[in-house]
């Protein structure tokens, strides 16, 4: 995305936020982005942060996903973002320690000031009723392949067949593209196009 559709895009999360709190008790914006491995879901992430930290005057908390426990831990973001990561109470995880294969250190963090969360497994109807922006990568599976084992190597590559069938359930079983808001997709542009009138 062009940096002015990324200024758009943070416009619009903030006015997502302002919406989800009017005529009830203050809400902090919840950004959550879904899509498959090599979708571009950090990318985005990475430039979206500065510009909603910039337009909104608050630190933005940034989850990727260093919480899943091993390449078979797709399915622990179903219930992980919903019961700790978005919890009102001592919200947090552990990190994934990739290099020992083990549980890391814990990540605290502060559940009044805003978040954005993106990697697979981030939308689920739990975890959409919690968001005030819910977003979807969408990118046909090939440049995603290509995309993603030229930023991870080998290392992906031995487990992309493994990774691609718990997405595969993940998109079965929770339909994460229905849920999202806003759908970022290679072939279309956005913000969607309005026709002309008359």
């Amino acid at each position: 995305m062009t940096p002015d559709q990324i200024d758009q895009l943070a416009g619009q999360i903030l006015a997502d936020a302002t919406r989800a709190s009017a005529g009830n008790r203050p809400r902090r914006p919840v950004v959550l982005i879904d899509g498959g491995s090599g979708s571009g879901k950090s990318t985005l992430a990475d430039a979206l942060v500065p510009v909603l930290q910039a337009s909104s005057g608050r630190p933005w908390q940034l989850v990727h996903d260093d919480f899943y426990p091993g390449w078979a831990g797709l399915s622990a973001a179903w219930t992980l973002i919903p019961d700790h990561i978005l919890a009102r109470h001592d919200p947090g995880y552990t990190r994934w320690d990739w290099s020992a294969n083990a549980p890391g250190t814990r990540r605290e963090l502060d559940p009044d000031e805003p978040l954005l969360i993106e990697c697979c497994g981030a939308l689920t109807p739990a975890t959409a009723a919690l968001a005030t922006t819910r977003i979807w990568c969408q990118m046909d599976a090939g440049t995603r392949k290509q995309r993603a084992l030229a930023r991870d190597g080998e290392v992906f590559a031995r487990h992309w067949a493994m990774w691609a069938v718990q997405e595969e359930l993940h998109w079965l079983r929770h339909h994460p593209r229905r849920l999202a808001d806003i759908v970022i997709d290679e072939r279309t542009p956005w913000p969607p196009v309005t026709p002309p009138q008359g």
